[in-house]
């Protein structure tokens, strides 16, 4: 039975990586028991493969017997080299259509359906690196411009998008700055004091119990404790940059509301509600530095 589990595996292994294309069904003919198992064991290995041919690889249901085609020949092709490693480009460049010029397109422009990287040099680039034949540039030289130039088409293209909440913010904290009470951290972050505490103040590393409620500079809430009914606790370094530097200016027992620019909040990132380039504000209530569990 154990050498049976791992022909089943392997058997699972090659259906998984069949993609597309048909002759038809052979006719079953269970004469002998090898005739049964050879016959359950294809049987079995189908589970969850229409499913991962729909979801995975974007198979038409209508088109199923194109794929029995493709199958067939697959399977008929033995170990013709020639043939394998045409089956081969045809499964990974279906895979670069339907899966990963999505998924940087999304990286890249987001929700922008109307934009796309250029196919034409991604394949370039792409068959220079597989054949091993001198490209522009090396992989490994690749790798860091891909990483930088994708941040900054990202960067340009949320700054079209989103730069109006860049603009709305910096204003904001502009004239907040000069209004009674308001004070700022050498970071940047603004804060009022509703309420001095008298207790120790935090280092980065210590744990705080804390309430606490953060909006947008619209008033819309998306976050607070005190909704969920309890204070949370937390290391001061494991959040963001803007509420640390306030944590460890905070004596416990203290109430401040909180202004924190942008790049101290999430900056690029969206979460939620909070959309890039805003301006977070918070009412944090310091209850305990290093409190007993």
């Amino acid at each position: 039975m154990k050498k049976l589990t791992i022909i089943v595996a392997a058997m699972a292994i090659v259906a998984a990586g069949f993609t597309a294309c048909g002759n038809g069904t052979p006719k079953a003919s269970l004469k002998s028991d090898l005739d049964s198992m050879s016959y359950a064991i294809g049987m079995a290995q189908t589970q969850g493969l229409r499913e991962y041919l729909v979801d995975r690889l974007g198979v038409d249901t209508a088109y199923m017997a194109e794929f029995i085609k493709g199958l067939n020949e697959g399977v008929n092709a033995g170990d013709n080299k020639k043939k394998a490693a045409y089956y081969a480009g045809i499964q990974i460049g279906q895979q670069i259509s339907n899966q990963m010029m999505k998924g940087i397109n999304h990286e890249v422009f987001g929700d922008d359906s109307t934009k796309t990287i250029s196919m034409k040099n991604f394949m370039a680039g792409f068959v220079s690196g597989t054949t091993g034949k001198q490209g522009l540039m090396t992989v490994e030289q690749a790798q860091t411009v891909a990483q930088t130039k994708m941040q900054e088409i990202r960067s340009r293209e949320l700054e079209k998008t989103y730069g109006g909440n860049k603009k709305e913010g910096e204003e904001f904290l502009a004239k907040n700055a000069k209004k009674d009470g308001v004070k700022t951290l050498k970071s940047g972050v603004q804060y009022r004091v509703i309420k001095e505490g008298t207790g120790a103040i935090p280092a980065d590393t210590s744990l705080v119990k804390v309430h606490y409620e953060g909006r947008l500079l619209n008033d819309s809430v998306f976050d607070s404790s005190y909704r969920r009914g309890e204070p949370i606790t937390l290391r001061c370094n494991q959040t963001i940059k803007g509420w640390t530097d306030a944590m460890v200016n905070m004596p416990a027992g203290s109430v401040w509301e909180v202004y924190i620019p942008q790049e101290l909040a999430y900056g690029e990132r969206e979460q939620g509600i909070i959309k890039p380039f805003s301006v977070l504000v918070f009412k944090i209530e310091l209850l305990e530095v290093n409190p007993k569990k």
